[in-house]
């Protein structure tokens, strides 16, 4: 039997929550998920418990960062040749680009 999983306060998470979402909105968590560097749980207890998010530019972040802005662009000349813009897309742009302004602002530490 393997060991107990305890969280980083000595707690042993021992309760299991589960909902259902659109496929729409799994996309959108786990992009913003990605671009955080915290594991989908962490994120999902951050923002439930209404923790402010600390997120830590680590390669990870750059690296999401780097791939999800080469997608904007891919997505902007898409943009322009159709004229249309999802909520979905908005959102998670949104985000990161929250994310990138409090990287450069000379902090170890960007709050979002």
């Amino acid at each position: 039997m393997s060991e107990k999983c305890y969280d980083r306060h000595g707690r042993w998470r021992s309760k299991t929550i589960a909902f259902r979402i659109s496929p729409e909105e799994d996309e959108v968590i786990n992009q913003i998920v990605g671009l955080t560097g915290l594991t989908k749980q962490d994120y999902i207890v951050a923002n439930m418990m209404r923790h402010q998010l600390k997120i830590v530019p680590n390669p990870r972040v750059h690296k999401a960062l780097k791939t999800f802005f080469i997608d904007v662009v891919e997505q902007l000349k898409r943009i322009e040749k159709a004229g249309e813009l999802t909520d979905e897309f908005v959102t998670v742009l949104r985000f990161a680009l929250t994310i990138y302004a409090g990287l450069g602002d000379g902090k170890k530490k960007s709050e979002s």
